[in-house]
């Protein structure tokens, strides 16, 4: 990598520990892009191209991750909409059954024991949401089905 390269990178892991940090506070791609000294689409760019994923996507992913931990601590779904920095319970439950594969509510309904058996840090990464999911289970059918 050139001293360029390294230095766009560092930007741009300022602007994701950012994320990671704020998750819950309102953040747009400019705010986001300030905090890597970039312009808002060369940052969006810059961003996909380093995480594979969008500013937003990244941000929403986050917040979902923080959701599932709430509502596996038994917070009711509105609450955890609320607490994560989403405004639109709609737009919450949505994303949250497009990445984790069911409804915020049943979700929370489920038993979550073995999760809560485990240290955080290896819970965070077991249960962190899967891009995709749906085309990952189309994709095993079809395995299955050959």
């Amino acid at each position: 990598m050139t001293p360029e390269e390294l230095a766009n990178l560092a930007h741009l892991r300022r602007a994701r520990d950012l994320i990671d940090r704020e998750y819950a506070r309102p953040l747009d791609v400019p705010t986001m892009a300030r905090r890597a000294l970039m312009s808002p689409a060369h940052f969006s760019r810059q961003f996909r191209a380093a995480y594979g994923e969008t500013p937003y996507r990244y941000l929403m992913t986050r917040r979902i991750e923080r959701a599932m931990a709430m509502l596996r601590a038994g917070m009711s779904v509105t609450d955890a909409c609320m607490a994560v920095g989403c405004t639109s319970l709609g737009s919450f439950s949505s994303r949250f059954s497009e990445l984790v594969g069911e409804t915020p509510s049943a979700y929370r309904a489920r038993e979550h024991g073995a999760v809560t058996a485990m240290p955080s840090c290896v819970a965070k990464v077991n249960t962190r949401p899967v891009r995709d999911l749906r085309s990952r289970i189309r994709e095993a059918e079809r395995e299955a089905a050959a």
